[in-house]
């Protein structure tokens, strides 16, 4: 009986951090359009075209994020966001290495964004990518 209810309290956990997630990764991703240039400042120096990165980016966070809530798309949404999250981290080293373009952060902040780029992507591993089926129809 106990390992019954651990399992639908997991169970439980991981829908609600599946649309935790894709609220998250679909207001992110908006905020791209609506704020380009805080996303812009994060962009290392000398990348080109930073005004593409910062909406492309934004695409696929909004992409990703609803891909999360369609059971068919969820593990290849759930890849795709991890992906993005390797692609952005340059420009959470390049904040943590210049704090002090980013005055609404405080430098430990700017740090401890690192480490949390990685629990994102677990978190996102575990509710669109590990085998187990998910479902929140």
């Amino acid at each position: 009986m106990k390992r019954s209810r651990l399992r639908r309290w997991i169970h439980v956990l991981r829908i609600g951090l599946l649309w935790l997630l894709a609220v998250l990764f679909v207001a992110a991703g908006t905020n791209h359009f609506i704020s380009p240039d805080f996303y812009l400042r994060m962009i290392p120096d000398g990348w080109p075209r930073p005004s593409m990165l910062v909406y492309v980016s934004g695409v696929f966070e909004v992409i990703g994020g609803l891909g999360l809530l369609v059971p068919r798309l969820r593990t290849l949404a759930g890849w795709g966001l991890i992906a993005l999250l390797v692609a952005v981290f340059p420009a959470n080293i390049h904040m943590a290495m210049h704090p002090e373009r980013y005055d609404a952060f405080s430098h430990v902040g700017l740090l401890a964004r690192l480490p949390l780029q990685g629990v994102l992507m677990a978190l996102v591993w575990w509710v669109a990518c590990q085998n187990r089926k998910l479902d929140v129809e």
